[in-house]
């Protein structure tokens, strides 16, 4: 572990807390402007964070507000990486209805086999159906 007054590369903290599987991940997702410290948007992934600051930042289809409370030198097991930082707002547990009605998890139709190729009338039905949702 760092000492107090000492800064790291933000996508290397957030590698090492293991948010992102590689720090390449978490580089882009911070170079596409989906992260803030301090309510602060960044576009670096070299930008020095420290103890105490506060990260915003996308996962997934999440938004996650973290406050960092430690550095480290080397990645380490999951145990250890959650001692890294506090979650401020957990995401939320998604319900299986939910999912159904976000357009990028929407359940996506199958055709029986043996059914044959589609016809134009199942593909206007098929266009129809992922317009509603």
């Amino acid at each position: 572990m760092c000492d107090y007054g000492a800064k790291q590369r933000i996508d290397k903290w957030l590698w090492h807390a293991r948010f992102f599987r590689t720090r390449t991940l978490a580089a882009k997702t911070i170079e596409a402007g989906h992260c803030r410290v301090n309510r602060q948007r960044i576009s670096k992934s070299g930008h020095g964070v420290r103890a105490g600051d506060v990260l915003t930042f996308t996962q997934g289809h999440d938004v996650r507000v973290i406050e960092i409370l430690d550095l480290a030198d080397q990645r380490g097991p999951a145990p250890e990486a959650q001692k890294l930082y506090t979650d401020l707002d957990p995401p939320v547990r998604r319900k299986r209805a939910d999912l159904s009605t976000d357009p990028v998890r929407a359940p996506v139709p199958t055709r029986e086999k043996g059914d044959g190729r589609p016809t134009k009338k199942d593909r206007r039905a098929f266009d129809k159906f992922t317009e509603t949702v």
